[in-house]
């Protein structure tokens, strides 16, 4: 059985960190470099310029006998698109990769605006239901006007069923 020995100081809750090779870059500056290399590579401009390009090259080695650098089957051309093909795949990739990345915040960001906005409306619900349950008790001018009607009535008929007040005597004379 043998054991693991451990070095002073190694802090066991982090992971072993790998071999530095000296090269170190801002991965962000890198990110966006990339950004734009791809959002160049997807434009009509770039694939003009490259079209014109591959018709001069076409054209001069085939037609200018004396300046030919890459006769026909133009492998030179075939070799250049091969490079350019290896470096703009893993780029566009990058780049696809860190819009899919913004795109997942910004749709966190619109999920908890939009739970919040629910939580918001079920609040105001709640409180717009109890406040018509509170003035459901509330009284109005009507049921006011009604119990006076009806007050007034009572009195009256008991009014009527009281014996009439006896005279008052006259008062005596100085």
């Amino acid at each position: 059985m043998s054991r693991v020995r451990r070095r002073r100081g190694e802090d066991l809750s982090a992971p072993r960190s790998g071999m530095a090779f000296g090269i170190f870059y801002d991965t962000e500056a890198f990110g966006q470099f990339s950004e734009a290399i791809a959002r160049f590579l997807g434009t009509a401009r770039f694939l003009v310029a490259q079209t014109v390009l591959v018709v001069i090259w076409v054209t001069i080695n085939v037609v200018a006998v004396s300046l030919q650098w890459d006769p026909y089957p133009f492998i030179l051309l075939n070799l250049m698109f091969s490079v350019q093909a290896a470096y703009a795949a893993p780029l566009i990739l990058l780049a696809q990769t860190r819009q899919a990345e913004r795109d997942r915040i910004e749709t966190d960001i619109d999920r908890q605006i939009n739970a919040r906005t629910q939580a918001d409306a079920e609040y105001l619900a709640r409180e717009v239901a109890s406040i018509r349950v509170g003035l459901q008790s509330v009284v109005t001018v009507e049921d006011l006007d009604q119990a006076m009607h009806t007050m007034t009535e009572t009195l009256a008929a008991l009014a009527e069923r009281l014996p009439s007040p006896p005279e008052e005597p006259p008062e005596p004379a100085q």
